[in-house]
């Protein structure tokens, strides 16, 4: 796997400059590519950062009589920085798309998931679709931009990886359990079990500096879904959204809710897939997974 930064973000020149580094061999080149893989990662992490900077920030310091209501001023400012980005190539065209699925696809869920009473948005909003503001959509639309950026940055690469039809189908069948389970039998355990079955095998493997890394798929998903888990907690902190058992003070997030980002990050990545067209290490070919 050689291929290089790619050239459409003001991020690949810098990229470029940082991976053409040389250190010292030993334990110098492990401490930088290290460092490398964390900035990496933050870059990739930008609008995600951005907004929960926002939402803590807004909720310590915005004015409580401020003629714009707090949830409409997040609205605008995640707006203006998704402008701002691909204004200044910090972010592809292709990945704006991406962001622009996630928002429509978290939307309809925040509508549904709020009209049960999963969890509600305490503060009132002139931007809104229902009881749901419009900011909530660009939450689930920062997840979408670190999945579509991180899987350029990182130039990732599959071995094990099953058919895209049947990843798709299952992406459905997670989507609807969210919505079908507060009426029919939850089938978490089954979808968690088909997860399981299906991508058991699968490595991703990327390039931090200049040699190919893997891990199991499985676990990357978990990592990413931990982090968000971690995010949520300041979210519902900064009172972006609270949950029933968070009424009468903040309290931490169940940790239970770690399955349900887990099953999340799972459709976001396969959403992200359609657009990036997942590729094969071994020279395009696929090594058969259990269901490919």
């Amino acid at each position: 796997m050689t291929a290089g930064p790619s050239t459409h973000t003001r991020f690949a020149a810098i990229r470029a400059r940082l991976e053409g580094f040389t250190p010292r061999p030993g334990w110098r080149a492990w401490v930088y590519e290290f460092l490398l893989f964390g900035f990496k990662q933050g870059w990739a992490c930008l609008f995600g950062g951005l907004l929960l900077a926002l939402l803590l920030g807004t909720h310590l310091f915005y004015p409580d009589d401020a003629p714009l209501a707090r949830y409409d001023f997040l609205t605008i400012s995640a707006f203006a920085i998704q402008l701002a980005m691909l204004a200044l190539r910090l972010e592809t065209l292709d990945e704006a798309k991406v962001i622009l699925a996630f928002h429509v696809v978290g939307t309809v869920m925040e509508l549904f998931k709020t009209a049960v009473g999963s969890w509600e948005y305490p503060e009132t909003a002139m931007l809104r679709v229902g009881a749901v503001p419009l900011f909530s959509g660009f939450m689930y639309a920062a997840v979408g931009s670190y999945i579509a950026r991180v899987w350029r940055i990182f130039d990732f690469r599959f071995t094990g990886y099953p058919r895209e039809g049947l990843s798709v189908v299952l992406a459905l069948a997670i989507y609807v359990n969210f919505f079908a389970h507060h009426w029919l039998p939850d089938l978490r355990l089954a979808l968690f079990a088909m997860l399981a079955l299906c991508f058991a095998r699968t490595r991703i493997w990327f390039r931090v500096w200049r040699e190919d890394r893997w891990m199991p798929l499985l676990l990357g998903w978990f990592l990413v879904a931990l982090f968000i888990w971690f995010a949520e907690n300041l979210a519902t902190f900064s009172h972006a959204w609270i949950y029933p058992s968070q009424r009468s003070g903040w309290a931490m997030v169940h940790f239970g809710k770690l399955g349900a980002w887990y099953l999340l990050m799972y459709i976001s990545f396969v959403l992200v897939a359609a657009v990036h067209r997942p590729k094969m290490r071994a020279q395009g070919r696929r090594e058969g997974a259990p269901c490919s």
